[in-house]
């Protein structure tokens, strides 16, 4: 007799949601040693979350500050939207983050502790949600950013022999 076939459990919507990265933030891996991410979600007017779907936004020397149990994100320049009329948004205007108290409350901690910063990778949409990609990160050195090259350099150059000797 066959045994009938368990049930398969549903995957949650976040795991089919597809992603959409609008603006990525390459300088801060160069710039500082990335400890932690954590996802955030963002609090947007009308005419800011067109121009993102624009891809016009830009996350270079933005930041992340708490302030009264809030997060807030500084210097994300988002372009005015081409068809905005007199409501279109200030372009450098600070943005609330939202994150769960739990997370914000943690995050406080390791950034008073530690003098860790706040420093925002990538900016994309997850569905129709604008989210952000914050990083609990450590500034870089010179010293430390000559290893991080020469790393890479020598990675480069092992696998270049590994392919040519194939």
């Amino acid at each position: 007799m066959p045994v009938p076939a368990k049930p398969t459990k549903p995957t949650k919507t976040e795991d089919r949601t597809p992603i959409k990265v609008v603006a990525d933030n390459r300088r801060a891996r160069h710039e500082y040693e990335i400890l932690e991410t954590v996802e955030a979600g963002l609090a947007l007017s009308g005419t800011e979350v067109k121009a993102i779907r624009q891809g016009k936004a830009n996350l270079q020397d933005s930041f992340a500050r708490i302030e009264d149990n809030e997060i807030w994100l500084y210097r994300c320049h988002i372009s005015p939207y081409d068809f905005g009329n007199r409501f279109n948004h200030d372009p450098l205007r600070k943005r609330r983050l939202l994150m769960h108290r739990r997370q914000i409350n943690k995050l406080k901690a390791q950034t008073q502790e530690k003098g860790l910063a706040l420093i925002p990778l990538k900016l994309y949409f997850k569905g129709n949600w604008a989210k952000i990609d914050l990083a609990l990160a450590r500034g870089k050195q010179l010293y430390d950013k000559r290893q991080s090259i020469a790393k890479r350099e020598n990675q480069r150059q092992i696998e270049r022999i590994i392919k040519h000797r194939r």
